[in-house]
């Protein structure tokens, strides 16, 4: 019976994570619950210089706050812990010492210094820069002499000469690779850590992970990954290396350089489900456009769909996503989002109206409070457009506004219809002026629900300040 499908995202705590980390992560996840397979969680933290605790705590706190909760892996166990890499020495110790007693693996006494010399030396004759094997001649008893002698030495992998490693990549399709092209490559550093080419091949292998989505970034470490399991006579997982991320100027997203770090997304006030919406189409196809539950975006989730060409970053596109999630959520909800600084300018019997007057009107918590302080603190100031608004308009309209404000001060409808006939406008020309006067801008939500909002009172002293401030602009 084949095993059950299980993906895993295996992040690195050396940064916060970026919308390229979490579309990796997403994809997995939805890849897993597509199949009612397991989604595993684990932390690759052999880098002991650049991972940090506090970024293993922020992408685990990125990673709750998306939704995506993992089924095994770290903070939650499983039948394949640890899940640290640091904590798994004496696994990966043990098996390179098989890799060494099989023959395949071998002690490197080469320098650094030695070894950026023949890089150089094979680019320059237009050869492919790879390891030239020196040490792989050193006899067994060479290579202990020098051991015990403490001189250092990384544990390199003896790649077999004139084959060729196969495979069928879930988004690339079939995939060769010379084993000429690769050389002997590092599968335990000098210092004694684990090679990423190692520890990463061996951990999918031994949690029993069956499908790997990861970026293209990694399609040459496959090769080198599936001699590693093939030698040690354990089953790979099947490989999937999604095209990159650009951002908007077309380079790779980087979480070292900050490129759009999920904290910054959350701080600004965009929803899980805009961003989920948004990642899950970045490199997938869907049937339709539609706003997805994170259950739904896994029932439709296929390898089958997985694009091979770079997906180009458009916060444009986000935004439309977070303005339909925004639109998906109850006013309660909406009200938490909106946060303190609406909640201590909007009153609270105002709370239900202010909530439906900005559904569909704003993106961000900060344009929520920028219209809490529009209609109820004292009046806003002009911008360039409402000066002009306010300049343009006709000499009768304010006056003709507070005389049907007092006639209907509590009904838009009314108020309207009674300035139309007074002033005989219509359209922008009644409009643009009447908003720029009352809210200090020229876009924004639906005036009749912002007129009751404001109140008579704010609405007169508003009328009238705009009467003078007309007035001011035409002397």
């Amino acid at each position: 019976m084949p095993a059950a499908l299980k993906t895993r995202f295996a992040p690195s705590p050396t940064g916060r994570m970026h919308l390229g980390n979490a579309r990796t992560a997403l994809f997995n996840a939805l890849l897993a619950r597509s199949a009612g397979g397991t989604f595993l969680l684990r932390i690759e933290d052999t880098d002991a210089e650049r991972s940090r605790p506090e970024y293993l705590e922020a992408l685990v706190e990125d990673l709750r706050w998306l939704g995506l909760q993992w089924d095994e892996g770290y903070g939650v166990g499983g039948p394949a812990g640890p899940y640290r890499q640091s904590e798994r020495d004496p696994l990966y110790g043990a098996l390179l010492e098989k890799l060494i007693e099989k023959g395949v693996a071998y002690h490197c006494f080469c320098s650094t210094e030695r070894l950026q010399s023949v890089r150089r030396a094979q680019i320059d004759r237009g050869a492919p820069p790879r390891y030239d094997g020196i040490c792989a001649r050193l006899a067994p008893a060479e290579a202990q002499r020098r051991l015990a002698a403490g001189e250092g030495a990384a544990l390199r992998f003896r790649v077999p000469p004139g084959e060729t490693v196969a495979f069928e990549d879930l988004v690339r399709g079939a995939q060769r690779f010379g084993t000429d092209a690769i050389g002997d490559f590092v599968v335990r550093r000098t210092d004694g850590s684990p090679s990423f080419f190692f520890s990463n091949a061996v951990d999918d292998a031994a949690m029993g992970v069956t499908h790997v989505l990861r970026g293209d970034d990694h399609l040459s470490n496959t090769p080198r990954q599936l001699l590693i399991l093939a030698a040690l006579g354990w089953d790979a997982p099947r490989y999937g290396h999604l095209p990159l991320i650009l951002d908007e100027s077309g380079a790779p997203l980087s979480k070292r350089e900050g490129s759009l770090a999920l904290a910054t997304l959350r701080e600004e006030g965009y929803r899980p489900l805009a961003l989920l919406n948004y990642l899950a189409r970045l490199g997938h196809h869907y049937g339709d456009d539609k706003f997805k539950s994170l259950r739904e975006l896994s029932e439709d989730f296929h390898a089958e769909s997985l694009g091979s060409s770079p997906s180009r970053l458009e916060l444009g596109q986000l935004r439309h996503w977070q303005h339909l999630a925004l639109a998906s959520e109850p006013p309660d909800a909406l009200w938490e989002w909106m946060g303190e600084g609406v909640h201590r300018c909007v009153p609270p019997a105002l709370r239900g109206p202010f909530v439906d007057a900005l559904r569909g009107n704003v993106l961000s918590p900060v344009e929520a409070r920028d219209w809490a302080h529009r209609l109820f603190d004292d009046p806003p100031a002009l911008d360039s457009s409402s000066r002009e608004a306010l300049a343009a308009a006709d000499p009768g309209l304010f006056p003709a506004a507070l005389e049907a404000l007092a006639r209907s001060p509590l009904d838009y409808h009314g108020f309207v219809a009674a300035l139309r006939t007074r002033t005989g406008l219509s359209g922008k020309s009644l409009f643009r002026p009447l908003r720029a006067a009352l809210t200090g801008t020229h876009e924004g939500p639906e005036l009749a629900r912002l007129f009751d909002l404001l109140g008579e009172d704010r609405l007169r002293a508003r009328l009238r300040a705009a009467a003078l401030t007309h007035q001011d602009a035409r002397r």
